[in-house]
């Protein structure tokens, strides 16, 4: 049966505000988002009328960047399951292999409005595995929660690498040579499919080269940022760039490229020497040249639920609160390709979205009533609070 009428006022990406507004949803999805006296054709049907006045429903949001399950939350050594560091290149590492299901990070994540969230391996090696993107639902199995995978493949310029595998004199010294490496893992994979001769690592490097899925390109720094654009330009790569700290410095090489970024952990401290020109005015510098971009808290670096924390900070030096809601929502959904079925409050698409008290990015007050993702309440106020 159909479930659920919120009679509430809803907040459309891109659209205006609809005063008593209803949706009514399912488990296969939104039927039918607008005014309660347009909902007549859904009026004979069984349906579960769920009271949501005086709140406001927002797509749920989108973390595009995150270690959730795989860097366990107020755990040690023995939940760092993120980084496989006995060796700098691991294509065919899976992040699913490693997400903790029941880590506590999951219900951080649905009572601060997160309902999806990419999960990828650290950035300790050049190429650290294949990323997924799950519905953060606690307590479930990996692969009930799987909505894509894979979902990239992981790879990683700079400070990380170096430190932790040219430190100890294995590859990967210089950047030339993190650089060098990644060309190598490409042009052999591609002489070895024209032989035939496939393994793990080889079809890992094909999904990319193949464009079946995008490179995540972990880069701080302008000059790894230009090296990943170089790159995914002689192998006609699917790029995203993970980060983007001294994005400023080459805007314009990443306008022209046309390729997606995702920006944070900005709220982070500067703990190293490629954050040292960290700064809030990337959002509004990103805005004002129309680059498309997502923001990350790349949990736990800043933990999960201060991804709203992250977005209102964002506003309050200078990102217009329209473009903040669409990093987290509708862009974020776009950076994984998943804008057909997450980031709006559209008819077809899945029914994961957001209750608040009051607009999360108009009023710093507001704070999670409801989170429903796949049509069900993962978590209520309400109901915790009894």
């Amino acid at each position: 049966m159909l479930k659920g009428i919120y009679q509430i006022t809803i907040d459309r990406v891109g659209g205006s505000m609809i005063p008593n507004g209803v949706i009514i949803f399912s488990e296969k999805g939104i039927h039918f988002v607008g005014k309660e006296g347009e909902a007549i054709p859904f009026s004979h049907s069984e349906i579960e009328w769920i009271d949501g006045k005086n709140g406001v429903l927002t797509p749920g949001l989108i973390d595009v960047h995150t270690h959730l399950g795989i860097h366990q939350t107020g755990i040690g050594w023995e939940g760092h399951d993120f980084n496989e560091t006995s060796e700098p290149m691991t294509p065919h590492l899976r992040a699913i292999d490693g997400i903790y299901s029941f880590d506590q990070g999951y219900w951080d994540a649905v009572k601060a409005g997160v309902t999806t969230v990419q999960v990828l391996p650290g950035s300790a090696n050049v190429v650290g595995g294949l990323t997924a993107v799950i519905k953060v639902k606690p307590d479930r199995s990996v692969e009930e929660q799987m909505i894509q995978f894979p979902a990239g493949l992981k790879i990683a310029f700079g400070e990380n690498p170096k430190r932790v595998h040219g430190q100890k004199g294995r590859s990967g010294v210089t950047r030339m040579g993190i650089a060098g490496m990644l060309r190598e893992a490409f042009y052999h994979a591609l002489e070895r499919a024209n032989k035939n001769k496939l393994d793990l690592r080889t079809e890992s490097y094909l999904l990319a080269l193949n464009r079946d899925i995008p490179v995540r390109a972990h880069a701080h720094r302008a000059d790894d940022i230009l090296t990943a654009l170089r790159i995914a330009k002689e192998f006609q790569l699917d790029l995203t760039i993970e980060h983007v700290t001294d994005g400023i410095r080459v805007a314009k090489e990443i306008k022209q490229s046309g390729y997606p970024v995702v920006i944070g952990p900005t709220l982070s401290s500067k703990s190293k020497v490629e954050l040292a020109l960290k700064t809030w005015d990337i959002y509004h510098v990103f805005e004002e040249l129309d680059i498309p971009f997502s923001i990350t808290t790349d949990h736990p670096v800043v933990p999960i639920d201060q991804l709203l924390t992250t977005t209102r900070l964002a506003i309050g030096n200078g990102l217009s609160p329209k473009r903040a809601l669409q990093a987290v929502t509708i862009n974020a959904a776009k950076h994984l390709h998943l804008e057909k079925r997450l980031g709006s409050l559209d008819v077809g698409k899945d029914a994961d979205f957001v209750l608040w008290s009051s607009h999360p990015l108009h009023d710093f007050h507001g704070h999670v009533r409801q989170t429903w993702i796949d049509g069900e309440c993962i978590w209520s106020k309400e109901e915790n609070e009894i």
